[in-house]
């Protein structure tokens, strides 16, 4: 893709902070450092979202996440947790359309960064739930 920033960190026309490269993915941090230590995964072949990857491609890339997620914790003894998140379309708040995983180092519930998973389960009968679950698994079976 030409017009794509990742494409362009991965080729090297952009500079980034590289913190893990193999054939498949770069690991370079975030220039918003959400948290310091602010890390993204990307594939180095150009994929826009989760809904673009076969299972033998995903099982490739996101292998990667737990080495390089025990590393960014391993390197400041302040980190407590991490956040790992993965944005789909842009109502999902993705916002560079070729897939990426943030790994977000976490300090204290104070260190600026926040999600925020509201409890509508008032809303959903058993059967409501019911008829979610066979919709997604008949999709599944397709």
């Amino acid at each position: 893709m030409h017009d794509c920033i990742f494409c362009k960190i991965i080729k090297g026309d952009i500079p980034s902070t590289t913190v893990y490269e193999d054939s498949e993915v770069k690991a370079f941090l975030d220039i918003s450092q959400g948290t310091p230590g602010h890390t993204l995964v990307v594939p180095k072949k150009h994929i826009a979202d989760i809904f673009e990857y076969d299972a033998q491609f995903a099982a490739v890339v996101f292998s990667r996440i737990p080495k390089i997620a025990r590393a960014i914790k391993a390197s400041d003894p302040a980190i407590k947790g991490m956040n790992i998140v993965n944005n789909n379309g842009a109502i999902a708040y993705q916002s560079v359309f070729h897939s990426h995983i943030h790994l977000i180092p976490r300090y204290s519930a104070d260190d600026d960064f926040k999600m925020i998973f509201k409890d509508n389960s008032a809303k959903y009968t058993a059967t409501a739930l019911q008829k979610i679950a066979a919709r997604i698994k008949a999709k599944l079976e397709d």
